[in-house]
């Protein structure tokens, strides 16, 4: 039978999270490469602003989450990107722009950061 320490286990545990993190940024980030310049209204476009929006949506609901042990500072900063991203996203959907090349930027640098 094996044997693991607790502290092999949470280690394990939170490099899959970080793994699965990593996975879904970059689905994020394909979809929106795919739906740059197409038209705000256009399938590819809602549909990749509709999964950046969720994906925001849940991190920021996590990240505030009181048992999440993430720095405060941190904590702030993170939410606070996740308020822009999901204003910056408002105003692609309200076809003020359809240029998503600041989202992928900011998704692709919290990406590089779950490595």
């Amino acid at each position: 039978m094996y044997r693991f320490s607790y502290a092999e286990v949470i280690e394990d545990s939170s490099r899959d999270c970080r793994d699965r993190e990593y996975e879904i940024f970059d689905r994020a980030i394909t979809m929106m490469k795919g739906a740059n310049g197409k038209p705000s209204q256009s399938l590819e476009m809602l549909e990749a602003i509709v999964f950046v929006q969720r994906l925001w949506t849940f991190l920021i609901k996590d990240i505030g989450h009181p048992d999440n042990g993430l720095p405060d500072k941190l904590k702030g900063q993170l939410i606070s990107i996740g308020l822009w991203v999901m204003r910056e996203s408002d105003r692609v959907v309200r076809g003020e722009h359809n240029n998503l090349e600041a989202l992928i930027d900011i998704n692709a640098m919290i990406q590089e950061g779950l490595k």
